[in-house]
């Protein structure tokens, strides 16, 4: 591929960063027919900064490391930045078109976010919120782009439901773009504590992985469930590789050290799992669309436990954590969610 304007660096920006006033923190007793367990408490957070009138999407989200977190407005087209101690909204607008999809903290500590509406992988710097993109080969210019995540040499792996996956490198601003081996689908990537990148193709119905690093060759592993529909994976500490499969409503369960599988049903007649997440201590966090709740996942008692929203649609994107508290963007109704646990 060339290096071209299109490759490398196109925008450099503050992009019209701006500190809103401290959002509403709403933290809502549960219904009587669906009360919290002890040890548990649910806090919402509104997504909106004060004079946002537009729908914000609130969607992935990710902990910036100094007790704030990002998440996209996927509507509005902005990276937000959230302090839950006062509930303070830094909104970082991304550019014209823009539609975020995921976000991740990089090792440099800066916001990556896979910014579809401009087809490109952009940067938010976390001390003054500027934002760079690099922008994907005119080849690939609607490679509707999803999620991302930092190998061990710092590399920058990203997929794109359109049938693509790629790599940047931040040191040499090299941007490298793949059509997938089966086409459409690649959504979530993970990678595991030995070092491995895996996605999983919510169209193709499998598992990847980059089993070569320098190459980008890909191996598929087939799920035992066919047309399960695997949305996002997320490893545990294991290196075990945990898969939300949209269409079965499986949280499904791959071991790469003996190929083995293994599967389980979310409750409910028909469930849809979204996003998973596992948490510091190895239990898995789904989120369920019909039952418009996030459900935990339990491996060692095989039990699941479930945490309806409190207003109806909530449809809670991929979510993600930090030790004693699992959240989530509600981006059906403009907040955040955190589940604090162990209490």
């Amino acid at each position: 591929m060339r290096e071209d304007a299109m490759r490398r660096r196109d925008l450099l920006t503050l992009a019209g960063a701006t500190l809103a006033a401290p959002a509403l923190l709403q933290t809502r007793p549960a219904e009587a027919s669906t009360p919290v367990p002890p040890g548990y408490r649910v806090t919402w957070f509104d997504a909106k900064a004060p004079g946002v009138t537009e729908r914000v999407g609130s969607r992935d989200i990710t902990a910036v490391g100094d007790g704030s977190f990002w998440f996209c407005g996927q509507r509005n087209g902005t990276l937000n930045r959230l302090d839950p101690r006062s509930g303070a909204i830094r909104e970082v607008k991304l550019g014209p078109g823009a539609r975020p999809h995921g976000v991740i903290t990089g090792p440099d500590g800066a916001a990556w976010v896979t910014e579809g509406g401009q087809n490109a992988i952009a940067r938010v710097d976390p001390a003054d919120h500027r934002v760079q993109l690099w922008k994907l080969p005119e080849r690939f210019a609607n490679g509707n782009l999803n999620t991302g995540v930092f190998d061990s040499h710092g590399t920058y792996w990203f997929t794109g439901q359109n049938g693509i996956y790629g790599r940047f490198q931040p040191a040499s601003e090299k941007l490298d773009v793949w059509e997938a081996p089966r086409g459409r689908g690649p959504y979530g990537i993970t990678r595991t504590p030995q070092g491995t990148i895996w996605y999983v193709s919510l169209a193709g119905n499998h598992l990847a992985q980059i089993e070569d690093l320098e190459t980008a060759r890909v191996r598929i592993v087939e799920p035992p469930t066919p047309n399960q529909g695997a949305r996002r994976v997320w490893t545990d500490s294991q290196g075990r590789l945990w898969i939300s499969e949209w269409n079965s409503g499986n949280v499904s369960m791959h071991d790469p050290r003996d190929g083995s599988w293994r599967a389980w049903r979310l409750p409910g007649e028909r469930p849809r799992a979204y996003s998973v997440y596992v948490d510091p201590s190895d239990k898995v966090w789904l989120t369920d669309f019909p039952a418009n709740a996030i459900v935990r996942f339990d491996p060692a008692t095989e039990t699941f436990l479930s945490f309806p929203s409190d207003r109806p649609g909530a449809n809670v994107r991929q979510m993600d954590g930090v030790a004693g508290a699992a959240w989530g963007g509600e981006s059906g109704t403009d907040r955040i969610v955190r589940i604090e646990y162990g209490l």
